[in-house]
């Protein structure tokens, strides 16, 4: 089984914390992309990762909205918007409030919305909560080596 999670963050402080808080609960590997242009190529096994086995999909993808090249909207909207990546749970894990991303991310096709906290034990309880649900509590559908639309 596929044990992998894609972290899509460009602040090094909260990819620090996310890393931490995850590792401290779940074996997982985790890929970092630092922007959503780098998450597209890992996704969809382009650019620097052309060579990657996109028959193996993350687990989860944890999405801030806010950033560079290609925003968090934009990808989740390609992801959405493809087969090959259609299924796979996406938790935004934003510090937005804005009503328009809560509303725009579960338009298009979010798992669940999060905001992150500030305080540090807040966050590693918060990101405990998210592994457990999504990695060992929620069913995730089976692992498809197929094909784009």
């Amino acid at each position: 089984m596929n044990k992998m999670i894609l972290l899509v963050e460009d602040n090094p402080d909260d990819e620090a914390l996310t890393l931490r808080a995850v590792r401290k609960h779940m074996p997982y590997r985790i890929v970092v992309a630092r922007d959503g242009a780098e998450a597209l190529d890992f996704l969809f096994g382009t650019g620097r990762f052309a060579d990657r086995d996109t028959s193996v999909s993350p687990l989860l993808v944890l999405l801030d909205l806010k950033l560079p090249k290609v925003n968090g909207l934009e990808v989740l909207r390609r992801m959405r918007g493809d087969a090959r990546t259609r299924m796979i749970p996406v938790v935004v894990f934003t510090s937005s409030t804005e009503e328009q991303d809560i509303s725009d991310s579960y338009n298009l096709g979010a798992n669940s919305y999060i905001r992150k906290p500030v305080d540090y034990n807040q966050f590693c309880s918060d990101m405990k909560q998210v592994m457990t649900y999504w990695l060992s509590v929620n069913q995730l559908p089976p692992q498809r080596n197929c094909c784009a639309d």
